[in-house]
């Protein structure tokens, strides 16, 4: 419990810090409102943005069809070897420093996750720092899409986790309650760990930054893929649907708050892409 409390107040120290360095934020269109007014349109701009997440696929042309094909088709690759990496790490599974998983286990679990992102959100909110509010919706409205979606699809999915010791092949779909142990397709723990960091970077041009931030969002699906709680695959997807959700929500927060913390984006983004070649399968980031 302790170590619950330290990390969560070095967290909220850290972020504030880097929140207030810049005091030229302003949301002018709620200048006029009180805190209460606040809470409650940014409670809305929260509810919007998981229905816009959710409503995108109606609105998809085609090169979000192509991005989705190409999801999909690294999925299945991944898939096939499901099996063979879960196989290989048992073979340095036991050198892994148990710190590192259970911070992983823990900083990916939804109980964590909400606190640490509703603490982020109430800090700006009471502090009247915008910078730190609206990242606090984006937090708070990214992790309650992918958690309410990873929620729902894994009991439709119903695929064995790799701890059930069936194969990567097995599924007990179409379950209203949950099945432990046959709900491993998404993961909940990669998509609210990888989101935080996500979002977090958007806040750096820094290409180190980034690549720090994206590596302590990874450590939840590198500790479940020890744990053997879930496949490769499971953990790749997870990760490049909480970039779609934050993309996004992002978008939709743009147009709600009258500061947009990554202008940048417009001149140069981050791209994502999956690279396969005869002998390796992989995810490339260009910033």
């Amino acid at each position: 419990m302790k170590k619950k409390i330290v990390l969560s107040i070095t967290f909220l120290l850290v972020i504030n810090f880097v929140f207030s360095q810049d005091s030229k934020y302003s949301l002018n269109i709620n200048k006029e409102r009180n805190l209460w007014q606040e809470f409650t349109y940014d409670l809305g701009n929260i509810a919007g943005g998981i229905g816009y997440a959710y409503s995108r696929p109606l609105y998809w042309k085609k090169d979000q069809f192509a991005n989705l094909g190409l999801i999909a088709a690294g999925t299945a690759a991944l898939y096939t070897i499901d099996d063979n990496v879960d196989n290989w790490a048992n073979n340095w599974r036991g050198d892994v420093p148990r710190w590192l998983t259970d911070y992983g286990n823990e900083y990916g679990g939804p109980n964590t996750n909400f606190r640490l992102t509703g603490a982020v959100y109430l800090v700006g909110l009471f502090t009247k720092n915008p910078k730190l509010r609206r990242t606090g919706v984006l937090l708070i409205s990214s992790a309650s899409a992918a958690g309410l979606l990873q929620q729902i699809s894994k009991r439709i999915i119903g695929r064995a986790r790799p701890k059930a010791n069936v194969g990567k092949n097995v599924f007990d779909p179409l379950h209203f309650d949950r099945v432990y142990n046959y709900d491993s397709f998404p993961s909940g723990h990669v998509m609210l760990g990888f989101t935080n960091a996500y979002v977090l970077a958007k806040h750096f041009d820094n290409p180190w930054i980034k690549a720090g931030l994206y590596t302590v969002g990874s450590i939840p699906g590198f500790a479940r893929i020890v744990d053997r709680f879930h496949w490769l695959s499971d953990v790749v997807f997870s990760t490049a649907l909480s970039i779609f959700i934050v993309e996004t929500i992002d978008r939709y927060l743009d147009r709600k708050y009258d500061e947009k913390y990554n202008d940048k984006r417009i001149k140069k983004k981050v791209a994502w892409d999956f690279q396969f070649t005869p002998q390796s399968f992989g995810v490339v980031m260009n910033f």
